[in-house]
């Protein structure tokens, strides 16, 4: 099918684009080396197997790629037909080769193993559910690949097949599940890094298996051809171009023609027709500075009828993600809307590249502070990936600018969290280092209590062992978790449970057991001191409150851990107690009708490690809740202050007075126990944004207790403090309000 002659020729065409003589040379003796195994087989597709790979390098090489990226991707198929030769071919074309290929098999097992991982959620929130597993996919993919060309092989490998699919009217329910699989986690990822010549393939092949007839339906709705769309573009940008450059304006005018995909969920997303859909032709123009966008401007209304009521000025009124560009639709020639968009370079690099990136504002309406770490990863990236596809003229040699981008792409990584499996494929997000405990835990706490042992890819390991990307973990669980049989206190180690949530619930069963205990113990003390003064037909109840309990499980556990005396038991029963009986203070919280703020003097629930009788108080610069790591700090005369372990504050103090801090847990602090917490939210300020939030709060029946608002130039900023059983009510509350209209930040503070 193919001679070398033929092999050698296409490589020096297209494949070899961009690379020096030297790589060009190792490419073209990659694919002479695979040819006699590749020419009679197929890929999984059924595309022939070489046609498959000169496919993904004519990709990668439009991407301008470096050699050794291509020459991975032309060796990746051959351990599928002869394990042999692939290791032969990887020792002879080096380590950087080997390892990419090692990723992308990962990458490929992952595939494999995920492949049924679109489970069937049941319940209200099976839709948030299905999108947030997708979401972890997708991150998951980029976490694994620790060399990101790896990723950009795959994606090459999913335009390839699908164009074969296309080119041969392939249909069935394997080219639907591929096609979904695609437009689901790897369409996507090529938007995230900014590879627009995949993305708009990807998305429209896509389309085009998965509904067919719509498909059908808008691309003869467009009457006419997607080359007759991009000419009609490419003549505006050149008409446009003469007027520009004679005002001695420097200008960088490309088109963006839309693709079918992209007309569809405009369509949908907008409720628009056809008819109402202006930017079917667009093209966009960059200049140097904001008083060019404008000149711009009245060029393109003199050039062709502007449509006023399409006009949206986003530089003087920026969108809520700190977009900015000015968009204009105008009537051309032959009737036909045209959109264009005009922005400085600055404005385009924040749309491309910024940390409000582009694509999480079209994905999910915006992201959290939690994401911004992430995120500025991903900005880096595309700007990488950019920064090497407009390298077109500089060839790969040591020490060139081309080099030294490639350097940077391959070590970029984003491996903080791992990304692991349960056994029928769903994926879980832990942090890096994370264990089988914290697996459990993240499944369900009584999973995690029930841990005995786990499984990892089916073998059988230690419940310390640190798990990898990709890794399916099996947790053994006992039939029933009891005070004997429960977590072990070893698990409160970091090399256990690296998540603090994980050793926050190891930390809350042993609490709950001890408090059980407590009671067990007091009842028989109690029941013991009523036998030798012959009152057993006493009301516990009465005598409970009467000795200022206000629930018996309290009275129980204050006479078990010896904090209340037996001999005021004998003086209530003998009716020897004064109205009020002298309970101490840290132990007895009498509850009124409302729940008790410790802020009001309520019990923290807080346990000083190895002391008793100590005084504590929650810190007003960080206050502290359950279940956040908390640490005390020895005061002069106020007793211990409690502070959250990542407290600026509480770090300076330990910095200037180490010998002061004391190990504090969370004690069984009482249910209606309530914890002040401050939140801070940043919006657009608006009509009814304090109601709309207050709302949340009381829908959540989370009582605030202080507000303080300012507002400038548009923006409102909120300080609440909030009273909350714990921190887990609070995230609940962050999250709601987070979907309130307008509100850009959400953080407690």
């Amino acid at each position: 099918m193919f001679s070398k002659a033929d092999l050698h020729k296409e490589a020096q065409a297209h494949l070899a684009d961009g690379l020096s003589r030297e790589d060009a040379d190792r490419l073209m003796d990659a694919l002479a080396r695979v040819r006699t195994f590749y020419s009679d087989n197929e890929a999984r597709s059924g595309q022939n197997m070489l046609e498959f790979v000169h496919g993904m390098v004519s990709t990668l090489a439009m991407l301008n790629s470096d050699a050794d990226t291509r020459i991975a991707c032309v060796l990746s198929q051959l351990f599928r037909l002869d394990q042999k030769a692939g290791d032969e071919a990887v020792e002879h074309f080096g380590k950087e080769v080997a390892d990419l290929i090692r990723n992308l098999l990962n990458l490929l097992r992952l595939r494999d193993i995920t492949s049924g991982a679109q489970e069937v959620f049941k319940g209200k929130n099976a839709t948030q559910l299905a999108v947030d597993q997708v979401e972890t996919l997708r991150k998951m993919l980029l976490a694994m690949a620790s060399d990101m060309r790896v990723v950009l092989i795959q994606l090459a490998a999913r335009v390839t097949t699908l164009r074969y699919f296309a080119d041969n009217k392939m249909e069935g329910e394997d080219v639907q599940k591929y096609a979904q699989e695609t437009m689901d986690l790897y369409a996507p990822l090529a938007n995230r890094l900014g590879v627009w010549q995949m993305k708009w393939e990807l998305e429209d092949f896509s389309f085009r298996f998965l509904k067919p007839e719509t498909y059908r339906e808008i691309a003869k709705m467009l009457e006419e051809k997607r080359i007759e769309r991009e000419s009609f573009v490419v003549s505006s940008i050149e008409r446009l171009k003469k007027e520009v450059a004679n005002a001695g304006i420097k200008a960088e005018v490309s088109g963006r023609p839309k693709h079918i995909y992209s007309i569809w969920n405009k369509l949908q997303g907008k409720s628009l027709n056809f008819k109402e859909l202006y930017d079917v032709r667009a093209f966009r123009v960059i200049v140097d500075n904001v008083n060019d966008c404008y000149a711009v401007l009245g060029m393109v209304n003199e050039l062709w009828t502007p449509m006023l009521e399409e006009f949206d000025d986003y530089i003087s009124r920026p969108k809520s993600n700190g977009y900015q560009s000015l968009h204009t639709v105008v009537v051309a020639e032959d009737g036909l809307p045209l959109e264009v968009q005009i922005r400085t370079h600055e404005m385009h690099h924040f749309a491309e590249y910024g940390v409000a990136a582009h694509w999480r504002y079209k994905e999910s309406g915006g992201g959290g502070a939690a994401d911004q770490e992430y995120d500025e990863k991903i900005a880096w990236l595309r700007q990488l990936l950019a920064w090497q596809t407009e390298i077109k003229d500089t060839v790969a040699t040591p020490g060139s600018e081309q080099d030294q981008l490639a350097s940077k792409l391959k070590s970029t990584r984003l491996d903080e969290r791992i990304y692991v499996l349960t056994p029928h494929a769903r994926v879980i997000e832990l942090p890096k280092n994370a264990t089988p405990i914290d697996f459990a835990y993240h499944l369900h706490s009584d999973v995690g209590h029930r841990c005995r042992g786990a499984k990892v890819d089916g073998m059988m390991v230690q419940l310390n062992t640190p798990l990898k990307n990709a890794q399916t973990v099996e947790i053994i669980t006992a039939k029933g978790a009891s005070a004997t049989q429960g977590p072990s206190r070893d698990w409160l180690n970091p090399d256990y449970a690296v998540s603090s949530r994980t050793r926050a619930k190891v930390r809350a069963w042993f609490n709950a057991i001890e408090y059980q205990e407590s009671q067990a113990a007091g009842r028989a003390m109690v029941e013991k001191v009523l036998q030798r003064e012959g009152k057993t037909a006493v009301n516990l109840e009465e005598l409970s409150r009467k000795l200022g309990f206000a629930k018996l499980e309290e009275f129980f556990n204050a006479v078990g851990r010896e904090k209340f005396s037996s001999r005021l038991i004998e003086q209530a029963l003998h009716g020897e107690l004064p109205d009020k009986a002298p309970v101490k203070e840290d132990v007895i919280v009498t509850r009124k009708s409302r729940a008790s703020s410790v802020a009001q003097g309520a019990k923290t629930g807080v346990l000083v490690v190895g002391t008793e009788g100590l005084m504590t108080q929650m810190a007003k610069c960080c206050k502290p809740a359950p279940p956040d790591d908390i640490v005390g700090f020895v005061t002069r005369g106020k007793g211990v202050s409690i502070h959250r372990s990542d407290c600026k504050n509480f770090i300076e103090m330990e910095r200037k007075n180490p010998e002061r801090v004391i190990e504090t847990d969370w004690g069984a602090s009482a249910p209606d126990t309530l914890y002040p917490v401050n939140l801070f939210v940043l919006s657009l300020d608006r009509q009814g944004l304090l109601l709309d939030i207050s709302e949340v709060f009381s829908r959540e029946k989370i009582n605030v207790v202080g507000v303080s608002t300012q507002s400038a130039k548009g923006q409102a900023r909120m300080s609440f403090t909030a009273e909350v059983t714990s921190t887990e009510q609070l995230q609940k509350a962050i999250n709601t309000i987070r979907d309130v209209k307008g509100v850009q930040e959400v953080r407690r503070y």
